[in-house]
C-alpha cells in the first residue's frame, strides 16, 4: 500500500496548502475506492459462494468466499498499480512541454 500510496502523492509535504488539499482528495478518492472495492467482493462473492444464505456459513462457503476476495483483491490491487503507472506517464508526457495545449 505504501507505493500506490507514494504514488498518489500521500507523502506530500502540509505545509503547501494546495498540496494538502489534493491530498485529502486523494485521500478520499481512496477511501471511496476501499468502499467501492469492498461492496464488490461482498455482492461478487457473496453471490457465488452463498446459494442459500442462513444464520451461518459452511466451511465450504467460507473457504469458496475466501478465495473469492483474495482472488478479487489481487485483481484490484494490479488494476490499480497499472492504472497509476498510467496516470503517472500522462502526467511525465503532459510536463514535457510537448502536449497539445
Amino acid at each position: 500500500m505504501d507505493n500506490i500510496s507514494n504514488g498518489l502523492g500521500f507523502g506530500t509535504s502540509a505545509s503547501d496548502p494546495k498540496a494538502a488539499v489534493m491530498n485529502q482528495v486523494r485521500q478520499e478518492a481512496a477511501m471511496t475506492n476501499a468502499r467501492q472495492l469492498i461492496e464488490k467482493v461482498n455482492e461478487h462473492c457473496f453471490e457465488k459462494c452463498v446459494p442459500k444464505p442462513g444464520s451461518s456459513l459452511s466451511s465450504g462457503e467460507t473457504t469458496c468466499f475466501t478465495q473469492c476476495m483474495e482472488k478479487y483483491m489481487a485483481a484490484w490491487n494490479t488494476v490499480s498499480r497499472q492504472y497509476i503507472n498510467r496516470i503517472q506517464q500522462e502526467q511525465g508526457r503532459s510536463s514535457g512541454g510537448g502536449g497539445i495545449f
